[in-house]
């Protein structure tokens, strides 16, 4: 049975790292924080908005009516800025709707200000838009209040993290790694995903299709550059180990250098694999073997200038494959793994 004294101990120290702000702004004030730059949305996170028109229309409705809308989660950054973490979809609606910005509306993915349709309350106003409505309802609109939590930057990193992806579960599921690039976003995750984007590593890497949209090459990447650089601090828990990786580097990595590097592993291991790097019998890229196979080429590339020749179906080695399957997490597995691939991949001589 746990002791009380511990559990008490253990919740006022987990609290002590949670410092958040409460309040009400207008949705001119939103729509004014969004026209300036102040309301930081994240593409990892912009690219899930799929709110349909109906469903928007609701939201205006609820405003409307005076009826309560849910409290948006902000995160604060350095710059004072707020990092969007619950309530893009409503800030996005609210853009759609109110906004007489034709940037904003790009920036959603809209070309023309929402039309109203399919409410029930105030089916009077289906086929209007903001700028149909009479002066005082457009002024009463605008001044309504919401409510706003908002993160401060005092608070521990990890708990950002733990809180964007709790808040999010269930609702636009993101990825661990659209959650990383929202947190610590910076030079160096634009560089991860410009990385992920490029088409050699596309060509490389064949991914299941559920996962092409779900930044699974960006944390490849990721995986790549914290395995090469920083794997001696590894120790089983590869989300913490990523998200320390990704906040340590997010603006002090030298992006030059790295997409340097990044670029010519793809080339080396393309001109050996001449398409997707693949085991036999297999239709999608083994990922543990990929990171295993991209960190032993960027070594030997660092100690020899080149890699060799592997010979003919090196992916299917069975220590390779035996330390890529399984329980892969964990630092035997990973060291096994890279050395088999540098083993493979060293020339001759």
């Amino acid at each position: 049975m746990s002791d009380p004294k511990a559990m008490q101990a253990q919740l006022e120290a987990q609290r002590r790292k949670i410092d958040v702000d409460n309040y009400t702004i207008t949705v001119r004030e939103l729509l004014s924080m969004a026209e300036r730059s102040e309301l930081k949305r994240a593409p990892e996170y912009q690219r899930k908005f799929r709110w349909d028109e109906e469903a928007e229309s609701r939201l205006i409705e609820s405003i409307l009516l005076g009826l309560p809308v849910p409290n948006l989660f902000f995160a604060t950054n350095e710059d004072g800025s707020w990092e969007v973490v619950d309530g893009l979809q409503r800030i996005s609606t609210l853009i759609h709707f109110a906004s007489d910005s034709d940037a904003q509306l790009a920036e959603i993915k809209k070309k023309t200000p929402l039309v109203l349709r399919e409410l029930k309350k105030l089916d009077q106003f289906n086929g209007l838009s903001y700028e149909d409505l009479p002066p005082s309802m457009k002024f009463a609109f605008t001044k309504r209040g919401l409510g706003v939590t908002a993160l401060s930057d005092k608070s521990d990193p990890q708990i950002r993290f733990d809180t964007f992806e709790r808040l999010n579960r269930g609702s636009v599921e993101l990825s661990k790694q659209e959650v990383r690039a929202c947190i610590y976003e910076g030079p160096f995750n634009k560089m991860i995903r410009e990385l992920a984007d490029t088409e050699d590593f596309k060509t490389l890497v064949k991914l299941q299709r559920k996962n092409e949209e779900n930044a699974t090459r960006e944390e490849l990447v990721l995986k790549f550059f914290a395995y090469l650089n920083k794997r001696s601090d590894f120790t089983g828990a590869v989300h913490d180990f990523l998200n320390t990786y990704m906040e340590a580097n997010r603006h002090s990595f030298d992006v030059d250098e790295g997409r340097e590097v990044f670029t010519r592993v793809v080339d080396e291991i393309l001109n050996v694999t001449q398409g997707p790097l693949l085991r036999s019998n297999t239709h999608v890229t083994p990922q543990n073997e990929l990171e295993a196979v991209m960190v032993a080429c960027a070594e030997l590339l660092q100690e020899h200038g080149e890699i060799g020749t592997p010979a003919s179906g090196w992916l299917d080695d069975k220590q390779l494959v035996a330390a890529s399957t399984g329980a892969t997490n964990t630092r035997p597995k990973l060291r096994d793994r890279i050395a088999r691939a540098k083993e493979l991949l060293t020339p001759e001589g």
